[in-house]
């Protein structure tokens, strides 16, 4: 067979129209003899058949000796017509629609011819057998497996690419640490000793003519906190000493202890501070919004606890029938009329209002 010869564009026609009919999708249900009169609009010279056959790359037909017949290749049998083969076609075909409606099917054919091997095409048809628009396609399995390829290569570029700007962000977040880290240095003051009742304002007595204080980080009670100055934490304790006479600063009248932090204690000090500076702000972040039912909104900490039910308190005009509705109201059962002969007689209890006046 003359596998290495360029084929025509007839000769491609003349292949592809006689091998549709020898075809999966064609040969089950047609008699082949509609397609004998629609070959012969291509050619009816048998040399011309032959050739092209001889030189189609599908190995679907073969040709005789003789070069007088042509017959389905055995070794590619029909396959069964059961529910495992339509499943199968119905996974490899594809529906498309937005053609104009004076499409021909070898105009659809050669749109497809850079896309992938199409073993059908139906052009789906209105009442009066003209065109719709669309289309059904069977098409070869490595078309899909092609997709499915190029989907799966996507994912993992997009995933690949994710991944690199999750990482870029980390490191910029990092190096932004970092730099804010770096820039606070020498900033860092320990304070250690019996502090009793200490709070964070008697701090603030001590430097605030001094030196501008950022942060404390210290707990009512404690031995011991930090400081986070906006400037040198040495020049703002040396100063604080200075107006002091020299003398270690006291707190209350107590005796601290006062360290600049340096190196590795305070980089995980000042770490530490700047995560509780963002958990403090998140904290206001979210007592403004949506979350105030947690206790801490505007309201601050008189709504801890859960909101107040306000409640109408105006002037409430008493009526004598709320007397005898809250009575009623009160038992469960209305109380028997006491008869004393008379059928219209009032109850007890209005008898007793009677007499007081009500």
């Amino acid at each position: 067979m003359a596998d290495n010869q360029e084929m025509s564009p007839l000769e491609k026609k003349v292949a592809e129209q006689i091998e549709y009919y020898f075809g999966d999708h064609n040969l089950p249900r047609d008699k082949f003899l509609k397609e004998q009169l629609q070959l012969k609009t291509l050619t009816s010279d048998a040399a011309v058949i032959v050739e092209s056959l001889q030189k189609s790359k599908t190995g679907l037909l073969e040709v005789s000796e003789d070069k007088t017949k042509i017959r389905r290749n055995p070794n590619k049998p029909l396959p069964e017509n059961n529910e495992e083969y339509r499943d199968a076609v119905k996974h490899k075909s594809i529906y498309m629609k937005g053609f104009p409606l004076e499409t021909t099917l070898d105009e659809i054919k050669e749109w497809f011819a850079d896309k992938g091997t199409v073993e059908n095409v139906y052009m789906r048809k209105g009442p009066q057998k003209t065109f719709k628009g669309s289309i059904f396609a069977v098409l070869e399995e490595d078309y899909f497996s092609k997709k499915l390829a190029e989907r799966k290569q996507n994912r993992v570029e997009a995933k690949a690419k994710a991944k690199s700007e999750k990482e870029d962000k980390q490191k910029q977040a990092e190096e932004e640490e970092l730099k804010s880290l770096n820039d606070q240095r020498g900033c860092l003051l320990k304070f250690s000793g019996e502090l009793g009742q200490t709070s964070r304002e008697d701090f603030h007595a001590i430097f605030s003519e001094h030196a501008q204080i950022k942060w404390i980080d210290f707990t009512r009670g404690a031995k011991e906190g930090t400081i986070l100055f906006h400037s040198n934490a040495q020049e703002a304790l040396q100063k604080v000493r200075e107006a002091q006479g020299g003398e270690e600063p006291k707190v209350k009248e107590q005796v601290v202890q006062w360290e600049v932090l340096e190196g590795d204690v305070e980089m995980e000090t000042l770490k530490k501070i700047i995560e509780d500076q963002q958990e403090s702000i998140n904290r206001r972040k979210g007592g403004r919004g949506g979350h105030r039912g947690r206790g801490r909104g505007r309201g601050g900490r008189r709504d801890r606890g859960g909101r107040e039910q306000t409640q109408f308190r105006g002037k409430k005009t008493k009526f004598d029938s709320d007397d005898e509705g809250d009575e009623e109201q009160s038992s469960p059962k209305k109380r028997p009329l006491e008869s004393n002969g008379k059928d219209n007689e009032e109850p007890a209890s209005k008898q007793a209002k009677s007499e007081n006046g009500s």
